[in-house]
This record gives structure tokens, C-alpha cells and sequence, in this order.
């Protein structure tokens, strides 16, 4: 079982942060939503979507928490 220590350390590796990127944009397509629907939904500019999407940007828990609740996603779902 991971602990929250776990989550920070997969956060602060750059490839780990393009492989959330990744699955976040895998997770957008299945729900049909582009980055802007998506940034609307989560009260986010869709361009800052598109920028953790291609790992530019490490985001803070306060950007990923309205992504995941946008999407009805548990954390975990974007760290695999």
C-alpha cells in the first residue's frame, strides 16, 4: 500500500510527471471533452490543461484535485 510520502516522490520525478500527463489525457479523450470543455469544467484555463498534459508543468494538488472531481476520477486513476 502507498503512503502519501510515495505520491510526493512520483510527483517530484520528471518522467513520472509526463506519464500523469499522459493519463490524463488518455482519461479527457475517454470522456469525449477537450482540454478547454475539460479547463471549464474544472474551472482551469484549457491551455493550462494542455500544459500538464504534456508534462510542462508540475501541478499543485490544488489543479489536480478540480481535474480529477471534473472527470468523477480518484487520484490514483492518474499515478498508475
Amino acid at each position: 500500500m502507498k503512503n502519501k510520502h510515495d505520491n510526493i516522490e512520483y510527483m517530484r520525478d520528471k518522467s513520472k510527471i509526463k506519464q500523469f500527463g499522459r493519463n490524463l489525457c488518455a482519461e479527457r479523450n475517454r470522456f469525449g471533452l477537450s482540454q478547454d470543455e475539460l479547463g471549464q469544467k474544472a474551472g482551469i484555463d484549457g491551455t493550462y490543461i494542455g500544459r500538464i498534459e504534456r508534462g510542462e508543468i508540475n501541478p499543485t494538488l490544488t489543479t489536480i484535485i478540480p481535474i480529477l472531481e471534473a472527470l468523477g476520477l480518484p487520484f490514483e486513476t492518474l499515478i498508475k
